[in-house]
């Protein structure tokens, strides 16, 4: 049996669960050392004298996900270690990249689209060989074509999970009902001044600005009257809050009793046992993420970190784990009875339903309403 079919016959014995992950990647690397022959790990491995592959994510739930589920058995399986690391926020984390040398930084866990676009504007982009990640061939179209119109020639990434930031509240103190009804606007509802919360961002504070005044987040009108309920929303709120793991801290804590938040952290949070209701209004902020490999990183290793990271034995538990439902496809990967009930998940695998934000409409205007937001947080 050549190397192909053994490792292709080990994988589908995985994948119907008749070996764990453990004796899977055992078994691979003790065939390539019995027969001589080199796995498709262990043959990018030797080819490569790279020892380690960095990645930047958002900490947390997901990191813990991602290394337990992800890179420490590519590791395993390859010998090349991922050093993972946590970035404070998007906009920080790309001035760090954009001062760092070439290669310092490789592969990093971004908004999807919206950041692409930034990174590509900034000399950022590098060019994968889609041939070194077959797993590609999963993954939702609806997820990689916005991709291809910002870079038609090659990608600099891969989709791989979606969610939105809906609105998270304290089921014992807001109802379902009172929270359908009221929406985005509870944010700035005065009858719960000082138990209110909110990402300290300010994409997400415009969108929740554009929704409370009734208007096209991708289309603004009356961008005065977007301020206005963001500093609406400032004065009543308890404080801006930076990371998944503070979000939830405040809200397992009961400190606040609303926010937007993220589709994941509060999956988590209700699987503790605490009663946090999660609502989607009306144009919400639905959201992709990507694995980007930034300019100047070992291209070679870092293509068949996103292979493995794309096997949907992998993304299955990964999405399981940080609970955002992964990109694959749902019509061609059965994804198991935990995905389908997470969250923001799409059955059809199209993505219609959700809202995205519009790179050139958000990127355009990132300039001015970045600075103007820093103004309004601070008081003025």
């Amino acid at each position: 049996m050549d190397n192909t079919k053994r490792y292709e016959r080990l994988l589908e014995r995985y994948r119907n669960g008749d070996l764990e992950r453990r004796s899977f990647l055992g078994l691979m690397g003790a065939a390539g050392l019995a027969y001589g022959v080199q796995t498709p790990f262990a043959r990018m491995a030797m080819a490569s004298d790279v020892s380690q592959v960095r990645f930047d994510g958002w900490g947390g739930v997901v990191s813990e996900a991602f290394r337990r589920h992800a890179f420490d058995p590519y590791t395993e399986a390859t010998g090349i270690r991922v050093v993972d690391a946590t970035f404070s926020g998007a906009d920080e984390y790309l001035a760090q990249v954009r001062a760092s040398s070439p290669g310092e930084y490789n592969i990093a866990h971004l908004s999807g689209a919206f950041d692409y676009a930034r990174y590509h504007n900034f000399g950022l982009t590098t060019q994968l060989n889609l041939d070194n990640i077959p797993n590609m061939e999963f993954v939702m179209p609806r997820l990689t074509e916005v991709y291809w119109s910002i870079t038609p020639d090659a990608l600099s990434a891969v989709p791989y999970n979606y969610g939105t930031t809906g609105l998270a509240y304290n089921r014992a103190v807001i109802s379902d009902e009172e929270m359908r009804e009221k929406g985005a606007r509870i944010l700035i509802d005065p009858a719960y001044e000082g138990r209110i919360g909110g990402w300290g961002e300010w994409r997400t504070r415009i969108w929740y600005g554009a929704l409370q005044t009734g208007q096209d987040p991708n289309n603004i009108e009356d961008m005065e009257a977007v301020w206005d309920a963001i500093r609406a929303h400032r004065d009543l709120a308890l404080k801006y809050w930076s990371s998944g793991a503070e979000l939830m801290s405040l809200l397992a804590e009961e400190e606040i009793v609303v926010t937007e938040g993220w589709s994941g952290r509060i999956a988590a949070l209700q699987e503790q046992g605490h009663d946090i209701g999660y609502y989607d209004p009306p144009n919400g902020y639905g959201w992709e993420e990507c694995l980007f490999v930034i300019a100047g990183s070992p291209v070679e290793a870092c293509e068949e970190l996103l292979n493995f990271m794309l096997d949907p034995a992998t993304s299955i538990a990964v999405a399981e784990g940080q609970n955002y439902p992964p990109a694959l496809d749902p019509t061609k990967v059965d994804l198991g009875e935990k995905v389908p009930t997470l969250p923001a998940f799409d059955p059809t695998g199209t993505l219609e339903g959700l809202t995205f934000a519009v790179p050139e409409y958000w990127n355009g205007n990132e300039a001015e309403w970045s600075e103007q937001f820093s103004r309004v947080q601070r008081g003025f």
